[in-house]
């Protein structure tokens, strides 16, 4: 375990990123080591929510069934809830106020069973992890994953030959011992803690908007929580003047007869309570009210909200480390995207990794893992930052706060349902700005329907199709740069299968119409010739290797029966052709060269 040692691709950081990264390079076999400074997965419990690319990523490596199996039901994440108060002895305590749809109520919105043959998924962080680094270790072979292993040291070498590296120094903490490893590449998994620093990479952004302070309950808080339906519960608390967020944390059950909860309680940017500890244990009694009595706090964490953004995502003299997750970009909680969006990075780059590595792609195919991500990410965080000052705007509707004394606060909270005429405009306004928060609740637009544009797609001069809500609504089209839209397909034997399972971690995918013949045997022959990971299909109504039996595909994919698109081992297009051509063999390897750069541009 302490000898030197060379590898193609190091990944520093043990978390989603990090174990994502790790799943789909032992997927596609390609030798790694991992090494974290924890001695073990994380135990917050935080980043629980779980888009569907997410899921579909999940799938690939064949963990999507046991995260649905242990996270919660889809009936159970429905909706998003805002109370006043928690457990108290007045007939006001836990009134619901409001109540908004959220993923698409459980995935069960048209337009998100449109989107994915995956719904969303609530598993908390301390979690999911475990499930990751076990079927990471499953995997890989015995010894790439290494945790309580610290990166100490990282330098560049000089290129010998035209081949270079990076080298870093690792301490094995358990043992003490140290060694070196040489890496073709890097991949900075770790939380912006060394790897950036290392190469004054910087972050950027808003910091310090607000301070939290979460506490990892077991609570029996069926007595007061109702609406099995609701995940989030937003709180008004008019005892603190301060906003909470109550979400279950299972394990065993989940929704008012959760076992587990973490209630994030808010600070003010420079409220001194957030960081005593006897004022923050004193707001906890008082926020959980009578129901405080048996309850165990198993840890307190602390942390700012900020919306930050690295300067480079790819770094070094040589461009040979890449960052990732909240290494590259750290977002608010708000939309779920910070967990989600790492486990995207590692999709995007690991593909690449391997490509470049077998020597399928040009290094330059790499330049477009940063500019494909970074505007994701900067878009993403921007995203979060606005739905963190919405429900700030949300909070403010209350009136009060800290100074204003419990009295005050509940008759500033009782004009939203009050039957006072007086009260109605300050009760629509609430209202109003409640619906806003679908911006975070029902973002599919952002979550799944972001677009690239690098060298690694090649366009077909269509322009994007039209979308009046970009946020909330996905615009599916098969169009180069967007990803694969997604329809349930048919196999000759009849049996249901959604487009998407025809991606294989690694493997491009060539769609062609029923009359596509000349694009499949132009696939054939060109992956034969340069060894390219290259599957073709044909995709028809009545005709094809898979049948379109609802006709979905044909209305996504944007081309004629005789044409075809190519979907990268991501499941993003990135070549469509409208229809036959006189020399597809040429033009199909045309456009894999330029798309994987294996042409000067």
């Amino acid at each position: 375990m302490t000898n030197d040692m060379d590898v193609p691709v190091l990944v520093v950081g043990g978390g989603a990123g990090g174990l994502t990264a790790a799943l789909l390079l032992a997927r596609m076999r390609v030798p790694f080591l991992l090494i974290t400074d924890r001695p073990t997965t994380s135990p917050l419990p935080k980043a629980h929510v779980l888009n569907q690319r997410a899921m579909e990523i999940l799938r690939d490596v064949d963990l999507a069934d046991a995260v649905y199996a242990a996270g919660t039901p889809a009936a159970q994440m429905a909706y998003s809830g805002w109370y006043v108060g928690l457990a108290g002895d007045g007939p006001d305590h836990g009134r619901r106020v409001a109540l908004l749809e959220s993923w698409g109520g459980g995935g069960r919105s048209p337009d998100w069973l449109a989107a994915s043959p995956e719904r969303p998924a609530n598993l908390p962080q301390l979690r999911l992890e475990p499930l990751l680094r076990t079927r990471a270790e499953e995997l890989a072979p015995p010894g790439a994953i290494r945790f309580h292993h610290e990166l100490t040291g990282l330098a560049e070498e000089e290129p010998a030959e035209g081949a270079g590296g990076v080298v870093a120094e690792v301490t094995d903490r358990s043992s003490g011992g140290s060694y070196r490893v040489r890496a073709r590449y890097v991949l900075g998994c770790d939380g912006g803690r060394t790897v950036g620093p290392a190469l004054g990479v910087a972050r950027r952004g808003v910091r310090d908007v607000a301070r939290m302070v979460s506490f990892h309950l077991t609570a029996d808080l069926s007595r007061w929580v109702r609406d099995p339906e609701v995940l989030i519960r937003w709180l008004w608390l008019p005892e603190l003047g301060a906003g909470g967020v109550l979400v279950p944390m299972g394990p065993e059950r989940w929704g008012p007869d959760s076992e587990e909860w973490v209630l994030h309680l808010h600070y003010g940017a420079h409220d001194a309570r957030a960081v005593d500890d006897d004022a923050v244990a004193a707001d906890l009694r008082t926020a959980l009210g009578p129901a405080a009595d048996g309850t165990t706090v198993h840890r307190v964490s602390r942390w700012s909200l900020e919306g930050v953004l690295a300067d480079r995502f790819r770094a070094g003299r040589e461009g040979r480390v890449f960052l990732a997750g909240d290494a590259a970009h750290r977002h608010p909680p708000t939309g779920g995207l910070g967990l989600t969006s790492a486990m995207h990075d590692a999709q995007n780059l690991t593909w690449k990794l391997a490509a470049v590595l077998r020597g399928h792609a040009g290094e330059a195919l790499l330049d477009s893992y940063e500019a494909e991500r970074r505007p994701v990410a900067a878009a993403g965080v921007e995203r979060s930052l606005a739905s963190a000052r919405n429900q700030m705007a949300i909070a403010a509707h209350f009136g009060g706060g800290p100074s204003a004394g419990p009295a005050e606060n509940w008759r500033g909270a009782r004009r939203l349902w009050s039957e006072d005429p007086a009260d109605r405009e300050a009760r629509r306004a609430f209202l109003r700005t409640v619906a806003a928060q679908s911006m975070e609740f029902n973002e599919l637009g952002v979550e799944f329907g972001y677009t690239y544009a690098s060298g690694a797609v090649v366009p077909d001069g269509t322009p994007p199709p039209e979308n009046p809500d970009p946020v909330r609504l996905h615009q599916p089209a098969a169009r180069p740069g967007h990803p694969l839209p997604h329809a349930w397909l048919t196999d000759l034997d009849g049996e249901r299968l959604p487009v998407a399972r025809l991606i294989r971690p690694g493997r491009f995918l060539l769609i062609a119409g029923e009359e596509g013949h000349g694009w499949c045997e132009a696939a054939e022959k060109v992956a034969a010739r340069n060894g390219l990971p290259l599957t073709a299909v044909r995709v028809g109504h009545l005709d094809g290797d898979y049948r379109d039996p609802r006709s979905t595909w044909t209305r996504w994919r944007g081309h004629g029966p005789e044409g075809a698109v190519l979907v990268r081992p991501d499941r993003f297009v990135c070549w469509r052709a409208p229809g036959a051509d006189p020399a597809p063999g040429a033009r199909l390897a045309a456009a894999l060269d330029t798309l994987l750069a294996r042409v000067a541009p």
